[in-house]
């Protein structure tokens, strides 16, 4: 069977040697395209013999957009959010990519099992999940520490400034799951006007204690700074705080808003095959794992989470950080890129409105 395995990897390369010796992929640079070069890329380039060009972009969406409207495309393959990979698939901008095609994971699961809910559309594969968790000062509440989403709206039993993102995408499901509803039932919410009441209702309790943010560097500082006890901030520059920088920060898991990027391949790619293998190979069980020892994002298998192992400090163990780990995603919101398109223009005015008023 590994004789077969090599044999079938070099017939591909040698297959790839005939079209393309190189793919272009255009991501969103740092760390983030640190952990893909080393997890993703260098596998790919061993298996296949081609050459991987990273391309950094603010926001790879937008020169996607650019390229395929000037029908000049000089990417391969783009890492998006997986809201705008499905707006530009229904553009016509994309291929589609039958999840068929995709290798199995490790333990033998298909493809379309194996995947998070919410990792596979028409046209993209899901590489990460990133979750928006609560984040909070451990020093501040040294007696007992909050647990739940409903705790960081009890600022009776755990005093202190909250920050929230000036986002109802961001904000409405908080308040909803802190007064009681489901996870699995919060879009079925916001989509009636009593739910949306409900949650306006809820935030009022907490409005007067809230700090506002609106880029993502801002919550830790607000945390650092002790302007707010808690705060809603993404898991990634949690993690960073708390491992990298030794802060006395600590993680709510409950209530996490997941949102997950994934790999798309525009139509006119000038390597199409050479594309869309390095996405089978960058979207494999082990690849998908290997990339958590360079970033706390989690990968969009279930096949990946149990070999998810170590930080590349050698000591930090991993799948406590995750969002994909199992024990986080059971009261996690996963993020509904269509419902947002029907939705968004209406809960940002109504949103404004009620922040403006008194």
């Amino acid at each position: 069977m590994k004789k077969t395995l090599i044999l079938t990897s070099a017939l591909c390369g040698l297959a790839f040697g005939a079209h393309a010796q190189e793919v272009n992929v255009v991501s969103w640079g740092g760390a983030y395209e640190k952990s893909q070069v080393e997890a993703y890329n260098k596998p790919f380039s061993e298996q296949t013999g081609t050459k991987v060009n990273m391309i950094a972009a603010d926001d790879p969406a937008t020169p996607l957009k650019a390229q395929f409207e000037a029908k000049n495309v000089t990417g391969d393959v783009f890492d998006v959010a997986m809201a705008d990979a499905i707006r530009m698939c229904d553009e016509g901008a994309l291929v589609e990519i039958d999840p068929a095609a995709l290798p199995a994971g490790a333990d033998g699961v298909a493809a379309a099992e194996d995947f998070v809910p919410g990792s596979l559309s028409d046209c993209a594969v899901g590489n990460i999940v990133w979750g928006t968790v609560i984040g909070y000062d451990k020093t501040k509440f040294p007696d007992a520490a909050p647990t739940t989403v409903a705790d960081f709206f009890d600022t009776a039993k755990f005093p202190g400034k909250r920050g929230l993102p000036k986002s109802p995408k961001r904000t409405l499901y908080l308040a909803l799951i802190a007064d009681g509803v489901a996870a699995d039932e919060v879009y079925d919410m916001l989509g009636t006007p009593e739910g949306v009441d409900r949650a306006f209702k809820k935030l009022d309790t907490i409005k007067k204690d809230v700090v506002w943010w609106e880029a993502g560097a801002q919550p830790m500082q607000l945390l650092a700074d002790g302007e707010v006890s808690m705060t809603t901030v993404y898991n990634g520059r949690l993690f960073d705080a708390i491992v990298a920088e030794g802060k006395p920060f600590d993680t709510i898991w409950d209530g996490q808003y997941l949102e997950i990027n994934a790999f798309v391949i525009p139509k006119d790619a000038p390597h199409p095959e050479a594309a869309m293998e390095y996405v089978k190979v960058a979207t494999g069980t082990q690849p998908l794992a290997d990339q958590a020892k360079w970033i706390s994002y989690g990968p969009a298998r279930k096949s990946s989470a149990p070999q998810v192992g170590m930080y590349n400090d050698g000591k930090t163990e991993m799948g406590p950080f995750m969002p994909t780990n199992p024990d986080h995603l059971k009261t996690a919101v996963y993020d509904d890129p269509e419902f947002w398109a029907d939705h968004s223009a209406e809960l940002a005015e109504q949103f404004n409105s009620w922040l403006a008023a008194s």
